[in-house]
């Protein structure tokens, strides 16, 4: 394990709800919690085992540590690991303060020429690159990505960087849709009332085909309808957004077209990839980040987050840097 001095943790949708409603799903918030899992540090200490880590690096922290050699760890595929650690998911805890212990595997050196925004925003990056990676992304692909937050966000970034010909975003928000062209969007549409059959249709005349991938990222029912609607029949739609247990979609039209629908949880095997993305300066997330905050000011940066506002709220954990 590493004694980490943290620098900069960002706040994501999971740290507001668990704040809010004390749950996700079947994990429940029984007894206090540290939240923060998108997050970037220095090694203050490292354990007698570690090797490839000394005092005074940087690293990013991959907050998915699993606990056993189980069958899904033995196949690469260790974020299905059932008894697996996380950063800030009941009961374990995250790493929003100054200090913070972690698997030494799990901290990947930052080069030089990678901030530790840029580090704690490998967190986010990820979920991007597998879904991206479950969806086939590929030269010249077609993509609808439904939903421009921060989750959104990168899967605009990293389906260009796989090669994708065009990429359209849907969003209610004009100004996070503005954001998803500064990313590299190539069209956007702002949904108001449309049923998902007519948002559908809207995604096909702007590409001027279906798309054969659909990464959708709000998990609202009338969305995932959408996405069925709209993906090329043989093509892939990628569920990243989650919402209720039980949602109502209409699996035939999915099911006789051959739309295959495929689901994510979290990621496995990106740190490496991502690290290397951006210190090429093959992608840029640095737009990402809108807002700062010292840690002192942890419930006002929390707030922006659950108004709205923005698009990656980042807080700044130690006290005598607080450069990106």
């Amino acid at each position: 394990e590493v004694l980490l001095r943290m620098h900069s943790v960002g706040i994501c949708g999971s740290d507001v709800h668990y704040w809010q409603h004390g749950r996700i799903g079947d994990f429940v918030v029984k007894d206090p919690m540290v939240l923060g899992h998108e997050a970037s540090g220095t090694v203050v200490k490292v354990g007698s085992g570690v090797t490839h880590l000394k005092p005074g690096d940087r690293v990013a922290i991959e907050p998915g540590v699993p606990r056993e050699v189980d069958e899904f760890c033995k196949t690469g595929r260790y974020n299905l690991s059932p008894t697996i650690f996380f950063c800030a998911t009941p009961p374990d805890d995250g790493n929003l303060c100054r200090y913070y212990k972690h698997s030494a595997s799990y901290c990947y050196k930052l080069p030089d020429n990678v901030t530790f925004e840029e580090g704690a925003l490998i967190e986010p990056l990820s979920v991007g690159i597998h879904a991206c990676k479950r969806a086939g992304v590929t030269l010249g692909s077609k993509v609808f990505v439904s939903g421009s937050g921060p989750i959104g966000l990168v899967n605009v970034i990293v389906a260009k960087m796989m090669g994708a010909a065009a990429v359209v975003v849907t969003d209610l928000s004009a100004s996070r849709l503005q954001k998803a062209k500064e990313v590299g969007a190539d069209f956007t549409i702002q949904v108001k009332n449309e049923t998902p059959k007519e948002v559908a249709s809207k995604v096909e005349s702007v590409l001027g085909c279906m798309p054969e991938i659909t990464v959708e990222c709000t998990g609202v029912q009338a969305c995932i309808q959408t996405g069925i609607y709209a993906t090329r029949s043989g093509g892939t739609l990628v569920l990243v957004g989650l919402g209720p247990e039980m949602v109502t979609v209409p699996i035939v039209n999915a099911a006789v077209r051959e739309v295959d629908i495929r689901g994510i949880f979290r990621y496995c095997n990106t740190w490496p990839v991502a690290i290397a993305l951006l210190a090429s300066k093959r992608i840029n997330v640095k737009p990402l980040v809108t807002h700062r905050f010292p840690l002192e000011k942890a419930l006002e940066a929390f707030e922006t987050t659950k108004r709205g506002e923005g698009v990656k709220v980042m807080l700044k954990c130690d006290p005598t840097d607080q450069s990106p």
